[in-house]
C-alpha cells in the first residue's frame, strides 16, 4: 500500500483538471464508476457539482468513496 498521491487528469464540463489521490482511492473510485455503469469523468463531474466550495475535488472524491463503502 502506498500513501503517495498519484495525479490523474479528468475532464469536467469540457475542462481538463488534475486530481491527486492515493492509488487505493483511484482503484475504489474506478470500481464505483464501473458499478454505476458511468464513465469516471461523469461520476467526477457529479461529485464536483455536489461538493460545494468548502472542499477540494480530491477530498470530495475521498469522502464519496468512503461513504459509498460505509453505506454500501
Amino acid at each position: 500500500m502506498s500513501g503517495r498521491p498519484v495525479k490523474h487528469s479528468l475532464t469536467l464540463h469540457g475542462h481538463r483538471t488534475s486530481v491527486s489521490l492515493e492509488e487505493e482511492f483511484w482503484r475504489a473510485f474506478r470500481a464505483i464508476a464501473a458499478e454505476k455503469n458511468l464513465p469516471l469523468n461523469v461520476l467526477a463531474a457529479e461529485i464536483d457539482e455536489a461538493r460545494g466550495t468548502d472542499a477540494g475535488l480530491a477530498s470530495a472524491i475521498r469522502v464519496y468513496v468512503l461513504n459509498h463503502y460505509r453505506n454500501g
